[in-house]
Formats: C-alpha cells, sequence, structure tokens
C-alpha cells in the first residue's frame, strides 16, 4: 500500500488561502478502473484511494505513514512566485 504526502494547493476559484497549510495523505490505486458493462461508469474494488487524511504538518503525516507501515512519498510545495505589475503597464 502506497500513499503520496502533500500540501493543499489553493482553490484556483477563489481569492481566499483556507485549509492551504493543511497536508494530505492521500492512498494511491492498487487496481485500475475498469467500466460498468451495464450502467457504462467506470469504477474498482479499490476503497483505500477514497480515503484522504490531513494533517497540520508535514512532519505528522510523515509519521502516521511510519507508524502504520505506508510507503509515502513526500511532494514538495512549489514555489510561489507573484508576478507584480501596475494597471498601467496593460497600456505600455
Amino acid at each position: 500500500m502506497s500513499a503520496r504526502i502533500y500540501q493543499r494547493p489553493k482553490n484556483a476559484m477563489q481569492s481566499g488561502k483556507a485549509r492551504t497549510d493543511q497536508w494530505v495523505l492521500e492512498f494511491e490505486q492498487s487496481e485500475a478502473r475498469r467500466a460498468d458493462p451495464l450502467m457504462g461508469w467506470t469504477g474498482s474494488g479499490d476503497t483505500q484511494s477514497q480515503v484522504r487524511l490531513t494533517f497540520e504538518s508535514k512532519d505528522a503525516a510523515k509519521a502516521y505513514a511510519e507508524k502504520y507501515g505506508i510507503a509515502a512519498r513526500v511532494h514538495a510545495t512549489p514555489p510561489k512566485a507573484l508576478k507584480i505589475q501596475a494597471y498601467a503597464d496593460n497600456f505600455r
């Protein structure tokens, strides 16, 4: 059973930064999804991929994974680059 640990990104549809300080441990899929012949929905028998745990820090998430023997990969948060420009720059 493997998982990935990452920090929640900012919601692209809103300007707020709520819950972006939380770290998430999310299990990876262990079996492929398949289409249901009757309804056409896609699904699998893997219920672990539905589990998403949140933690206050990266260290807490790593400690949880080590405690329960979960092979977890930590995805680093990309640096935030601000492009500061004035409204007048649109008319140069």
